[in-house]
């Protein structure tokens, strides 16, 4: 796309999770809601979604590693942030400002460049109970990141995937960006 689209940009970071072969829904939802939309996947991400099937979905290439100097931008600039599904990792390095790979950069940039961001956490009990993960959300929560509303599953029994609300991160955005456009 151009810098003419009419279409705000959605950044769905995926994250390593059991649902995020499922991103696909928010892709599918992002664009019946007239976004277009480019993946940025965390180095663990990658190993649960089907690249080609998401890049065939979006129109852009999955994003996942630094690019090199002189390369061009893959994306265009985001109007808003979604990370979905966000593990207790990234939801703990995104708080304390560590930007190791492209998808925490990003993140973690976009708070002072004003980008709404919205995060679905997908963790279970005992990582939800952690006290470094409370704090994180209320940090993510004081720096103006909405929170979805994944109640934490079974430690060791992975599941939730039919509770995990992918159209929670646009229902989050939505009157964010509508207020900024």
């Amino acid at each position: 796309m151009n810098d003419q689209r009419k279409r705000p940009f959605l950044y769905v970071v995926v994250c390593g999770a059991g649902v995020a072969g499922d991103v696909g829904k928010l892709i599918a939802s992002a664009q019946e809601q007239r976004w277009d939309v480019g993946v940025v996947a965390t180095p663990q991400g990658l190993g649960f979604i089907d690249r080609g099937a998401v890049e065939s979905l979006s129109g852009y290439p999955v994003r996942s590693a630094w690019r090199e100097p002189g390369d061009g931008r893959p994306l265009p600039p985001a109007d808003a942030i979604a990370v979905a599904p966000a593990t207790f990792n990234t939801v703990n390095k995104w708080a304390a400002g560590i930007a190791d790979t492209p998808a925490l950069g990003i993140l973690c940039e976009a708070f002072g460049l004003g980008i709404p961001a919205a995060v679905l956490p997908y963790v279970n009990q005992a990582q939800a109970a952690h006290p470094a993960y409370r704090r994180s959300i209320d940090e993510l929560r004081g720096m103006g990141v909405l929170i979805g509303s994944y109640e934490p599953h079974r430690p060791k029994a992975g599941g939730g995937m039919d509770r995990y609300r992918w159209d929670e991160a646009l229902e989050l955005l939505s009157p964010k960006v509508a207020a900024v456009g």
